[in-house]
C-alpha cells in the first residue's frame, strides 16, 4: 500500500476538534485509564497526565487498590478507583462491571498501561472489549497484544480504536516473529489495521500510522531520546487525551505521534540526547499545541 509522510502539513489537513472558550471541563471531555500494577504503579501516572496536558478536561484512573491511595495524591487533578487485585498484585477481572459502569461517562478509555499479566489481562480485555459501548478506546501493552484471541469482537469497534504496539508487541498480536515485524513495518501495520479494524501506530525509530480505511503515513522524526521507560504510556495518554475531545482515531493518532517526537526533540534541545524521562514529555505538549496553532 501507498504511505505518505507525516509533516505538519498533513496536522494542518486534520485539525482537531477544538472546545468552545466558555465551555466546561466535560465539554473537554472524560478519560479513563485503566491499568497499573503493584509492580508498576507509574504507568497510569504517566498516560493520565498526558491525557490532560493533551487538552482532556476530566481525568479518572482505576487501578490497583494496593497503590490507588498514594497515586491520588501524586496526582490530585484525577479521581483514582482502587480496584481488587489478584495476588501477584494485578487487577482482577472480576472488577469488569465497575470498570464498564467507569467507562458510560467516558469518551475515551486507555487500557493497558502498567498490565503485565498476558492471562488476567487478557480475560479483562476481553470482557470490556466485548460490553464496552459508546466511547473510544486505546488499548497498549498487554492490552493491545491479546487481541489475537478475539478479533470478531474487536473489529465491532472500527471507527472507535487504536491500537499502539512496539514491533515487539506486534509481533505477539500477529503470532509472527519480531524480526518478520521489522523487516516490513508498513506490511505489518497495515495487516494489524486490516484484522483489527482500528488505527495503528506502530511504534519505533520510524512509525507507521495505518488505519484500514484512509491510507498509512510515516513519520521518521523521532528520537533517540525518546527510548526510555514510560515513553510509551505518554504516547497512549496523549492519544486518549486527544480522542476525549472529540477528533476521530486517525487525526489523533497523527497529533500524538508529531507531538510526542517533537516533545522529545525540545528536551533533546534544552538537555542532550539522552536522559529525558519520561514524565517530562507531557509538559511539553500544551506548548507544542500552541506553537502550532492548535490552542489560540
Amino acid at each position: 500500500m501507498s504511505v505518505q509522510r507525516l509533516t505538519e502539513s498533513v496536522l494542518r489537513a486534520h485539525q482537531l476538534p477544538m472546545p468552545k472558550h466558555d465551555g466546561s471541563k466535560q465539554h473537554r471531555g472524560e478519560v479513563l485509564v485503566v491499568g497499573g500494577s503493584r509492580a508498576v504503579p507509574g504507568a497510569v501516572l504517566l498516560s493520565g497526565v498526558s491525557a490532560l496536558r493533551a487538552g482532556a478536561g476530566v481525568l479518572r484512573i482505576a487501578t490497583v487498590e494496593s497503590v490507588a491511595p498514594q497515586l491520588a495524591v501524586a496526582v490530585p487533578e484525577a479521581m483514582v478507583i482502587g480496584l481488587p487485585e489478584a495476588a501477584k498484585g494485578e487487577i482482577h477481572p472480576s472488577n469488569i462491571n465497575t470498570i464498564l459502569d467507569l467507562a458510560t461517562d467516558a469518551d475515551s478509555v486507555l487500557l493497558g498501561p502498567g498490565m503485565l499479566s498476558e492471562e488476567l489481562t487478557g480475560e479483562l480485555t476481553r470482557s470490556f472489549i466485548e460490553q464496552v459501548d459508546g466511547p473510544k478506546v486505546v488499548l497498549d501493552a498487554v492490552a493491545c497484544t491479546s487481541c489475537n484471541a478475539f478479533l470478531s469482537s474487536v473489529r465491532k469497534l472500527q471507527g472507535k480504536l487504536v491500537l499502539t504496539p512496539h514491533a515487539g508487541e506486534m509481533a505477539k498480536l500477529l503470532a509472527i516473529s519480531r524480526s518478520e515485524v521489522e523487516s516490513d513495518m508498513l506490511a505489518a501495520g497495515h495487516r494489524a489495521a486490516i484484522e483489527t479494524g482500528a488505527v495503528v501506530a506502530l511504534k519505533g525509530a520510524e512509525t507507521y500510522i495505518v488505519d484500514p480505511s484512509s491510507g498509512a503515513w510515516l513519520f521518521e522524526g523521532g528520537s533517540i531520546g525518546l527510548g526510555t521507560s514510560g515513553s510509551g504510556d505518554t504516547l497512549a495518554g496523549i492519544i486518549a487525551g486527544l480522542l476525549a475531545r472529540g477528533a476521530t482515531p486517525v487525526q489523533v493518532t497523527l497529533w500524538a505521534v508529531y507531538m510526542h517526537a517533537e516533545a522529545g526533540r525540545r528536551l533533546s534541545t534544552m538537555h542532550g540526547p539522552l536522559g529525558a524521562l519520561a514524565r517530562e514529555i507531557p509538559t511539553e505538549i500544551p506548548s507544542i499545541m500552541r506553537d502550532m496553532s492548535e490552542v489560540r
